[in-house]
């Protein structure tokens, strides 16, 4: 059941949306030089979005599963994928929620891709400590091509 507090917030949010709407909406009302400008502009601007929330999403199932496959060799006895373990949880965390604020154009996108940037960045090395392993070795891969697309996403922000 909902609760008071959960309803107010299920309203705010969708209240916060219609305005955000109608705010883009009355925006093209204007020229249609600058609409069609405006459009190719939100285009690019949204592919960037898009593909960002991709590598994202990717890297943070890459880490998810690289971090159960560490948690096995941990119990085994390979104590040298704790630290591993460790990365690829808290990355798999970042980057789930710089796929969620991309996808959705997030106004703090710049703030949360650069984190996820770092922790991918942060995370391929800890993996590539153990590159011998090749889920390490994928792990670590994937998680370069999210810190690239992170990389790429704020420098479009500007």
């Amino acid at each position: 059941m909902i609760g008071r507090r959960e309803f107010g917030a299920a309203g705010l949010s969708a209240a916060a949306w219609v305005a955000l709407s109608t705010a883009g909406l009355a925006k093209e009302k204007g020229s249609g030089k600058r609409k069609s400008s405006e459009h190719n502009e939100h285009n690019e601007h949204s592919e960037a979005f898009e593909e960002c929330a991709k590598a994202c999403s990717n890297c943070q199932r890459a880490c998810d599963s690289c971090a159960s496959h560490c948690a096995h060799k941990v119990h085994a006895g390979n104590k040298e994928h704790m630290a591993t373990l460790a990365s690829c949880l808290d990355c798999a965390d970042f980057c789930a929620a710089a796929s969620q604020i991309t996808a959705r154009g997030g106004v703090f996108a710049d703030l949360i891709c650069g984190a996820c940037a770092e922790a991918c960045e942060r995370c391929a090395k800890e993996c590539d400590k153990i590159a011998q392993d090749e889920h390490m070795a994928k792990c670590a891969e994937v998680c370069r091509e999210c810190e690239t697309a992170c990389r790429t996403m704020i420098k479009h922000l500007g």
